[in-house]
């Protein structure tokens, strides 16, 4: 039988957790949760112009890495944002962390 897994979107000021919800896995996919971590820091951080910087096309002045995802090398976990920031990791039904998830 296959294990259940969970994607548990999460939003940090410092170390306190203000946002926490955990949705099927299938809900959504890797492209739309980094999408979504990207929208909900520009949402909860970020001015109007801030925004447009970090839309920018890469390398030239405008451009700002405000809204860079960035995954963690040891598990399937994304991360945007410096503070507040978002993070979406895959956990199971108890909501440990999956190390190497094979979805």
């Amino acid at each position: 039988m296959r294990k259940q897994l969970f994607w548990l979107i999460q939003g940090h000021d410092g170390t306190k957790c203000f946002f926490a919800k955990t949705v099927a896995i299938g809900q959504f996919t890797d492209d739309q949760v980094r999408d979504l971590l990207r929208a909900m820091t520009a949402k909860a951080s970020l001015s109007y112009p801030e925004m447009m910087e970090a839309y920018a096309s890469r390398r030239t002045k405008a451009y700002a890495a405000r809204l860079d995802v960035h995954k963690d090398p040891t598990c399937q976990m994304y991360m945007c944002g410096s503070n507040p920031h978002f993070a979406a990791s895959i956990v199971d039904v108890a909501g440990k962390l999956i190390v190497n998830p094979t979805v």
